[in-house]
């Protein structure tokens, strides 16, 4: 049976037993687009105000919780009329350090964790809009600037991972086998 049949027929015995046969919105509709942009477009706005706050000296878990607030706040903004509609923090935001790889969210009852002067950091968040979800994440290193950057080792290794992760982007290509490459 084709699949198109198949979904005609689900959706006839679900309509007989009353249920609901309702399709998932799909990216051909401008409203989901819409939605991915607006929240996409509210992750990069936050992310950029949780950069700007992590200097020397601030704290992890208040990182977090600005980003965790800013995302809200953002979110609040938007489909005021719509009260059913879901919106908010579809990833909490996390500022991983140094050898910490990913997802660093500290409680409150955790001990103080502050960023120091040259230390990687990642930031990671996700917003979501009606269950439409954007993650965003940035990799940087505490008091690095254009006139103070980053040298020697640690900046061989930040340009080896920046060069890897583009070399993994273009080898995902529509219709592509990449996992060959991950196993030779």
């Amino acid at each position: 049976m084709r699949d198109s049949t198949r979904t005609r027929a689900v959706s006839l015995r679900m309509a007989e037993r009353g249920e609901s046969s309702d399709e998932e919105p799909t990216i051909a509709e401008d409203v989901v687009v819409t939605k991915y942009k607006m929240a996409g477009d509210m992750a990069n706005r936050v992310l950029k105000s949780v950069l700007e706050a992590a200097v020397e000296g601030a704290s992890v878990l208040n990182l977090c919780e600005m980003g965790d607030s800013l995302i809200l706040e953002e979110t609040g903004k938007v489909y005021k009329k719509e009260k059913d509609m879901k919106k908010g923090i579809a990833f909490p935001t996390c500022v991983s350090i140094n050898n910490c790889v990913c997802h660093f969210s500290p409680l409150k009852s955790d001990p103080p964790v502050c960023l120091t002067a040259g230390d990687l950091f990642k930031i990671e968040m996700g917003v979501h809009v009606d269950g439409f979800i954007a993650v965003v994440g940035h990799t940087a290193v505490v008091g690095a600037t254009k006139e103070s950057p980053v040298t020697d080792r640690k900046a061989d290794v930040i340009k080896a991972a920046y060069l890897a992760s583009e070399i993994a982007h273009r080898m995902v290509v529509p219709g592509g086998e990449v996992i060959l490459w991950t196993i030779l």
